[in-house]
């Protein structure tokens, strides 16, 4: 069976990429087509699912910033989606009932269980999308993911409501885990940077798994605190690539085991198809909450579209439902269903998320509020020459070059806001926060002293969507890129880019070029 699984998701996977899919649309379909052989969904299958959805949670907490979190902007968008989703779909189930259209005959518990269900938006999903698009820091990346976690502790408490299992008294030490911070910076310091980095990820992640469900608390949500604690560290960085792979394989566990848990037949398909027709109502209360709330357009966009989904924490409350007898198993199969076709939905149309806000964004900016003023307002670059995109360790190794060589009006853009203030903490001040892939600040731009946009982003689907920013905005100047392989080398010259450099053959040829004085 194992063969049968990794053939499956990876030529799934593989078919799914060669018609500009991603990847997790292939496995998702590759774990109905397994279920339909006769393959069905194994104690081991699930175990490395869970173990993936753990180590996303852990990842996740490494990513993020506590002050972003308690923004009210954040809890107050989720409580109110959350609100306004019940009675929206509550009104909506009673003016069908009225008519007579009410293809189903549930209770009213019944019902709201299954509504509250459908409120939650996918982790999984969401995060696999941003870090696909290459914008696991941005704006929309922070809102959706705080917003997710909110929805999260929700969940919790109606685990802990369902069940009638309360937390340990033990619990409550759990608030002191921010105290030994310092031991774990030490302790990470220590593993250096081989294989024992993300053993140390993995120790970390599935300890506070266990610490938490000893105390009774969701075992989940320990990996994301302990996540956030460990965020701070000089290692966190280092620590999250080294477990980006890990976690991106067990997750595919978590898609292929979607399918095998259940087929479905004729009538659970129906369903789960007039289910999806509540996605636009999803995506349109997030929008109105989120600018209501005061956030830009194109954030409210973006985050509403990346969270125009269903989670897999709603088949965890159906299927909790299911065990306390207050739903019929058929839920559980037709919401999995239902979760599952939202996946495909959010992932294939946030491919072209920027390209749709652009041609929008004359409607949507009437609805912006003159208070709009998220934290990703725009910021100016005064009379660059050269534009330097992504100040990671690539970005600065290429502004200090340019300066060096004498190039003036040499400005950083770069989309971390906590990294801009330690940038200018080390006294680097040509550098400004924005976001790249945001047309709206390239259109505030005075691009025509613009000479050479240079793009020092690792991910190629950003980088390509840069460039259709710039070219919207009118840029005519001229546009370099790196690339991890020759193959990405040649897809960035096609869409555009004057120049694409191989980033390992560059630093052989930097590695060459700062040695040679040796030879004198």
């Amino acid at each position: 069976m194992t063969i049968a699984l990794i053939l499956g998701a990876y030529f799934a996977g593989l078919l799914a990429k060669q018609f500009s899919f991603p990847p997790l649309v292939g496995y998702l379909f590759a774990g109905f087509a397994l279920h339909l052989a006769g393959f069905n969904l194994t104690a081991d299958v699930q175990l490395i699912a869970d173990l993936g959805i753990t180590l996303m949670l852990f990842t996740i907490g490494l990513k993020i910033n506590i002050k972003d979190l308690i923004a009210r902007q954040v809890w107050g968008s989720a409580l109110s989606h959350m609100g306004l989703w019940m009675i929206a779909c509550l009104l909506i189930n009673g003016a069908m009932g009225a008519l007579g259209l009410l293809l189903f005959d549930l209770t009213m518990l019944e019902t709201a269980i299954l509504i509250f269900a459908l409120s939650f938006s996918s982790t999984v999903c969401v995060i696999k999308v941003l870090e696909e698009a290459g914008e696991i820091r941005s704006r929309q990346a922070t809102i959706s993911v705080g917003i997710l976690i909110i929805q999260d502790l929700v969940a919790v408490g109606f685990l802990v409501i369902a069940t009638g299992v309360l937390p340990s008294p033990w619990a409550v030490l759990l608030l002191l885990l921010p105290l030994i911070r310092p031991l774990l910076d030490k302790i990470l310091a220590a593993t250096g940077h081989g294989e024992l980095l993300p053993l140390a990820g993995l120790m970390l992640a599935l300890g506070a798994y266990a610490l938490f469900e000893l105390v009774s608390v969701k075992g989940d949500f320990g990996a994301l605190i302990v996540g956030m604690v460990v965020a701070t560290s000089p290692k966190a960085s280092e620590l999250y690539k080294s477990l980006i792979s890990f976690k991106d394989l067990f997750l595919i566990a978590f898609f292929l085991s979607i399918g095998l848990s259940a087929l479905p037949d004729s009538y659970m398909l129906f369903l789960a198809s007039l289910l999806l027709l509540l996605l636009p109502l999803k995506f349109l209360l997030f929008y109105c909450v989120l600018s209501l709330l005061a956030f830009r357009a194109r954030t409210a966009f973006l985050s509403a579209l990346l969270l125009a989904n269903f989670s897999e924490f709603g088949l965890i409350v159906v299927a909790l439902s299911v065990k306390e007898g207050l739903l019929d198993q058929v839920w559980l199969v037709v919401l999995a269903i239902t979760a599952a076709q939202s996946f495909v939905i959010t992932s294939l149309l946030y491919k072209n998320a920027h390209v749709f806000y652009a041609r929008l964004s004359p409607f949507l900016l009437r609805f912006q509020r003159q208070k709009a003023t998220d934290s990703s307002t725009i910021q100016k670059v005064p009379g660059a020459n050269v534009l330097v995109i992504g100040m990671g360790r690539v970005g600065r190794g290429v502004c200090e070059s340019l300066e060096r060589q004498g190039i003036e009006h040499v400005w950083g853009v770069e989309v971390d806001k906590h990294r801009v203030a330690l940038l200018t903490d080390v006294g680097i001040n040509n550098v400004v926060h924005g976001d790249a892939d945001d047309y709206e600040f390239w259109e505030a731009q005075d691009l025509s002293t613009v000479r050479l946009v240079m793009l020092a982003t690792p991910n190629v689907d950003e980088i390509i969507n840069i460039i259709k920013q710039l070219r919207l905005a009118g840029f005519s100047g001229r546009i370099a890129a790196i690339a991890q392989h020759d193959d990405e080398r040649e897809t960035l010259l096609n869409h555009g880019a004057d120049v694409a450099f191989n980033y390992y053959q560059e630093v052989g040829h930097g590695f060459a070029e700062e040695s040679k004085h040796l030879f004198s």
